[in-house]
């Protein structure tokens, strides 16, 4: 018999529930809101007065990329910054490349754009210099076999194919590889790349990356997809990229088209804070997914930008409207010049816990931390609370491997 009683008693508790997630959720900024599109349109136009340029070379992506803001000079002219951010600034840049597509520093507060989520990703730092941290935590150059390639599992490799992104942001994974200028991959790297690919029948699937694989030019990246679509035993291409976050306009019709002709193509890209899910975001989503090719978003977890169940939350919402599916939510490296952005483990988990049953389940990513040594990845679940050992939590690697991760 139907409990009339005890079901309505139960349905206006997940009424009252649900209202105080999208309260919650409503106060977290995002790119799409009225008040946030007013602002970019308005910092747009006062970066193309800058820059002396006009609403075409907005448009092109390959002018975004050649204009990229890489000078405290310029900073001072498009951000209120105080002389003490501008002189750390300045220090901090003698040491980490920066540089910012107009597109993407359009979105940051020009009045606090040191403490806007986009500023947070994007402006130097003076914390960036805290002695903290590794250079390669995860052992890529002792997992380099051949050419610029990175293996760490039995069956799938990444191409490093450019040190180049449209922004660089300040808490890159391969902060070491951004050095003072941008590099493509050279020839024979790439030959013996593609060798050793072919060479290893057991490998099926291929990460293109870097830096950036859409910094490629169209020309560029057909060219490589044809390589790898001649080898028989590659059935997976997927793609890294954050220009539909930080430089949308690269994803033309022409690079949608060229994509569905090597189809199936999976695009991993990186969302990290619903501010940057802007209407230009929105339609470079909708021309990759209308052409076939499969979306993914490898958040990376931030303290000040997006360790907030909420912030997470109201972003993997907006994601699944654009038909990006949240994968990862992957923990911070111990990355040298990027520690101030760690979080505890305990706190994603507390994230990753609130977002079941609060949200549909295609919207919960899988929490992945990656293991010292080149190790892999190690997905950290509530479970990973029963494991935990004094100050940090005793795991396990793919192939069995025990690692201790400090929780810190």
């Amino acid at each position: 018999m139907k409990n009339t009683a005890e079901s309505t008693r139960r349905s206006n508790r997940l009424h009252e529930i649900g209202q105080d997630l999208d309260r919650k959720m409503d106060s977290i900024p995002c790119g799409l809101d009225p008040a946030q599109t007013k602002q970019q349109q308005q910092q747009t136009q006062a970066i193309l007065e800058y820059l002396g340029a006009s609403r075409k070379d907005w448009e092109d992506w390959q002018w975004q990329l050649a204009h990229r803001i890489q000078t405290t000079e310029a900073l001072t002219q498009l951000f209120s910054l105080t002389a003490g951010a501008l002189a750390d600034m300045q220090k901090t840049a003698g040491q980490f490349r920066f540089a910012i597509s107009p597109y993407y520093a359009s979105l940051i507060d020009p009045k606090s754009p040191m403490s806007n989520p986009i500023g947070i990703m994007s402006l130097p730092d003076i914390k960036e210099l805290a002695p903290a941290g590794v250079l390669d935590p995860s052992a890529e150059e002792c997992t380099n076999p051949a050419g610029n390639i990175v293996r760490r599992y039995p069956n799938r490799v990444i191409i490093n194919i450019t040190n180049c992104c449209a922004s660089f942001c300040r808490h890159c994974q391969r902060k070491r590889i951004i050095g003072s200028q941008d590099r493509m991959i050279s020839p024979n790297e790439l030959d013996a790349s593609i060798a050793y690919i072919q060479e290893h029948t057991e490998i099926h699937d291929v990460l293109i990356t870097g830096g950036d694989a859409l910094t490629l030019t169209d020309g560029q990246l057909r060219q490589l997809l044809e390589r790898l679509r001649t080898i028989p035993h590659i059935d997976i291409i997927r793609l890294g990229s954050r220009m539909p976050v930080n430089l949308p306009q690269r994803v033309t019709e022409d690079l949608a088209a060229m994509l569905q002709t090597f189809a199936p193509i999976y695009l991993n890209t990186q969302f990290n804070h619903p501010l940057e899910v802007t209407p230009e975001a929105a339609l470079a989503c909708k021309r990759l997914a209308d052409s076939g090719v499969v979306l993914g978003n490898q958040m990376v977890l931030l303290k000040g930008v997006n360790d907030d169940p909420y912030t997470v939350q109201r972003l993997n919402k907006e994601l699944l409207r654009m038909r990006v599916r949240p994968y990862y939510m992957f923990h911070a490296k111990n990355v040298s010049g990027t520690m101030h952005f760690q979080t505890s483990v305990t706190e994603g988990i507390r994230i990753l816990s609130h977002l079941w049953g609060n949200t549909s389940g295609l919207s919960v990513p899988r929490y992945i931390l990656s293991a010292p040594g080149g190790l892999g990845k190690i997905e950290l679940t509530k479970d990973s609370l029963c494991r935990k050992q004094g100050d940090g939590f005793a795991l396990t690697t793919w192939e069995g491997v025990p690692v201790f991760i400090p929780d810190n």
